[in-house]
């Protein structure tokens, strides 16, 4: 697909990228963005007490947050942030294998990038690189001048 990013984004530094998660629920679960490539981004979370249903394991709902943040954010880096916003419309996840203890690691890659929607596929996998959950998330693009959002 080549390079997805909006020109102001093309060239990104960490810093930035973490700035995008520095006070929301990304840095109570301890979600740290760890790069992006021409064409995905990638970040990782720690399979601890804040992450973990009450029998130890991962819980669904944190790879989601996981997902949704990824999608989110990736959809943001490709749009022009003065013309536009980004919300989700649907997120889906299919949870495949268990995990106790470490760090779970989403990939995030484009399927559609319209110019009022954007449809991104997340892999999360294990330390061991076992696909943990598929997921597809939609987000809809919207234009600041119809005044959405």
């Amino acid at each position: 697909m080549g390079r997805i990013w909006f020109p102001l984004y093309d060239t990104v530094s960490f810093e930035q990228l973490m700035s995008f998660i520095e006070v929301n629920m990304l840095k109570h679960l301890g979600i740290r963005i760890m790069g992006m490539s021409p064409d995905s981004l990638t970040a990782n979370m720690p399979v601890d007490h804040r992450t973990q249903q009450p029998l130890g394991l991962l819980h669904g709902g944190a790879s989601c947050v996981l997902a949704e943040s990824l999608g989110s954010t990736a959809s943001y880096l490709c749009i022009d942030p003065d013309k536009y916003n980004v919300v989700g419309l649907e997120i889906n996840a299919n949870h495949i294998r268990s995990v106790k203890q470490g760090l779970v690691t989403g990939t995030c890659t484009p399927v559609h990038l319209g110019r009022s929607s954007h449809i991104w596929d997340i892999r999360i996998l294990d330390e061991e690189d076992r696909l943990v959950c598929a997921s597809r998330m939609t987000n809809a693009i919207l234009d600041k001048e119809r005044g959405h959002v």
